[in-house]
């Protein structure tokens, strides 16, 4: 079969999934449809906000549906007259058996770690968040239980040290749109050769990455300053690590901490406890010290620590 006689179905919502959606268009496939979540009220004067997904499609008069529900009649009608012959998932909700097993080559979905490692909504963030030193992304054919099915194509990067979870997003979505037009070649080509997760558990295993909430965000100082560094860099700049600190002579702040790093400094006191040196702010964890970098205090911008300092007493 050729590339333009092949019929995809592309199902996305946020903006790492449009970098996967433009190089299949790009490369000349024939997307024939493109499903996304339905337009969301967001902000003070509730404006309806539409996906990264909706956008592109709308933007390149794709031919767009957003089902509330993705049982309903009406939908799954509109999705088998569009006689598809394979589906392509990445970051969208949990799909029903009627509509993955619906196209005749089945639906396979991009994952952004190495699975069975980090099922889930959040694995990005929980890789960074872990210390893990690499990721990748997986993309497997769907099956009954989320993110299990049999894989078909994994390729691995290294994370640096330094990076955090935005850095890491963004080259595993570019990463991504290469494994995933990769992915369509060879089913175009009859020769992938799937693989149970299985044989992939590795030392690690199965492992989660459930969403991240506010309290996961929350850090804790009685952990080793590695640990609070990695927690920070696996959610910067989004949606950011959070503590309470009690800066100068004011009541506790809620801040949003954004880029920490180590620092010797030789001053012995408990976890949790703030120190002010010239236009430096540092804070102690179980084992040392960290030297806070930009930094969001409640209601205000983003902003480095040390013009924060310039305006508390």
């Amino acid at each position: 079969m050729k590339k333009e006689e092949l019929k995809i179905v592309f199902l996305g919502t946020p903006e790492f999934a449009v970098a996967s959606l433009d190089r299949i268009i790009r490369d000349g496939y024939n997307v024939v449809g493109v499903v996304t979540a339905p337009d969301k009220p967001a902000g003070r004067g509730h404006k309806l906000l539409q996906s990264a997904v909706k956008q592109y499609a709308v933007a390149h008069g794709l031919h767009l549906m957003q089902p509330e529900k993705l049982r309903s009649p009406e939908f799954i009608d509109e999705l088998r007259a569009l006689e598809a012959d394979l589906f392509v998932v990445i970051a969208f909700r949990m799909l029903p058996e009627v509509v993955w097993a619906m196209p005749r080559l089945g639906t396979f979905n991009l994952h952004a770690s190495l699975l069975p490692r980090y099922r889930g909504a959040a694995p990005i963030n929980w890789a960074v968040i872990n210390g893990d030193k690499e990721t990748g992304v997986t993309t497997f054919m769907l099956s009954h239980e989320i993110d299990t099915g049999d894989v078909l194509q994994q390729v691995r990067i290294p994370i640096g040290d330094d990076e955090n979870v935005g850095s890491v997003h963004d080259r595993l979505m570019q990463l991504g749109a290469e494994v995933t037009a990769d992915t369509i070649a060879h089913i175009v080509a009859g020769d992938l050769m799937p693989m149970p997760q299985s044989e992939l558990m590795g030392e690690g295993g199965v492992t989660q990455a459930p969403k991240i909430f506010k309290d996961i965000c929350r850090i804790d100082w009685s952990l080793t300053a590695e640990s609070v560094r990695n927690l920070v860099r696996g959610l910067s700049p989004y949606p950011a690590a959070w503590a309470e600190l009690a800066v100068g002579d004011g009541d506790p702040v809620v801040m949003k901490i954004f880029d920490v790093r180590h620092d010797s400094l030789e001053l012995d006191a408990a976890p949790g406890t703030v120190n002010i040196s010239g236009n430096k702010l540092h804070v102690r964890c179980a084992d040392g010290w960290l030297l806070l970098g930009d930094v969001q205090p409640a209601g205000k911008k983003r902003m480095p620590a040390d013009a924060y300092l310039r305006g508390v007493k």
